[in-house]
């Protein structure tokens, strides 16, 4: 499935193939530069193709080609990672990472952002139901989600799924993302999803859920209490798409309610 892009773009294969749930990717060499070939078989990815463009790899890895399915990215070369930063004790280090990283896509840029982008009302239509049937922490999530959304605030493109696994070591580059789901609204819901990551144990370990919530407040600029909306939102919204797949939600249930506790509604 390779072939067509590794010759047209002149492509050497450096590594072996592997797939996600929406994705095959190949590391490649282009001139003897690192590089990973990715052929996209969702909308969503393709649209994540579009903004990594117009990022034009300030915060994100930069694009050296694109056609249709297919994304060729600079490839990682670093070789410090994230989430062993999270298990060495160096979390404060790592959330202040992950907020840097937000804070460049977040920048303005002279051109306007690619279309096709997925307003945040749209994208936590699940939520609305889990809201209304499941009671309990969902209630207030749902409830806090229309609130912020009624009256967003520094709106911007969005990574939309910004986590230890997709902010990764470009060496002198430094610490870029990738992986993009291309959404359009608050910024503060980019800061959201680090609070269930990189894994139950981290995101759960005594303590750690109210000194990320300083960190992040300090290092985003972000008031503490939107800030623990922006997770009561997201976190209720993982949930409900979780237990759409016939997932146990676990961690990311936990989360939710912490937030809900700290915002005074209780941990139902």
């Amino acid at each position: 499935m390779f072939g067509r892009y590794l010759k047209q773009w002149n492509l050497t294969i450096d590594g072996e193939a592997f797939a996600t749930p929406s994705s095959h990717l190949l590391p490649v060499r282009q001139r003897d530069a690192p590089a990973m070939l990715k052929l996209s078989h969702e909308v969503e990815e393709k649209r994540g193709h579009l903004l990594m463009q117009w990022w034009n790899g300030d915060g994100a890895a930069r694009v050296l080609a694109h056609e249709g399915e297919a994304l060729l990215l600079e490839r990682a070369q670093g070789t410090a990672s994230l989430k062993r930063m999270v298990h060495a004790g160096h979390d404060d280090e790592a959330t202040r990472i992950l907020c840097a990283a937000a804070a460049r896509l977040h920048a303005p840029r002279p051109q306007p952002p690619p279309p096709g982008l997925v307003e945040l009302p749209q994208w936590f239509a699940s939520l609305w139901p889990a809201g209304d049937t499941l009671g309990g922490v969902f209630v207030h999530s749902a409830r806090t989600a229309r609130e912020l959304l009624a009256a967003p605030r520094d709106v911007t493109a969005l990574h939309g799924d910004i986590h230890h696994g997709n902010v990764l070591d470009f060496g002198p580059r430094g610490w870029l993302a990738i992986d993009p789901k291309c959404l359009h609204g608050e910024r503060g819901f980019d800061h959201a999803n680090i609070f269930c990551n990189p894994d139950a144990e981290s995101a759960l370990a005594p303590g750690r859920f109210a000194r990320r919530i300083e960190v992040v407040a300090q290092a985003s600029g972000i008031e503490r209490q939107r800030l623990l909306q922006w997770v009561l939102a997201w976190a209720g919204l993982s949930a409900a798409w979780m237990l759409e797949d016939g997932d146990a939600p676990g961690e990311t249930l936990e989360v939710a309610r912490l937030a809900a506790s700290a915002l005074g509604f209780g941990a139902s």
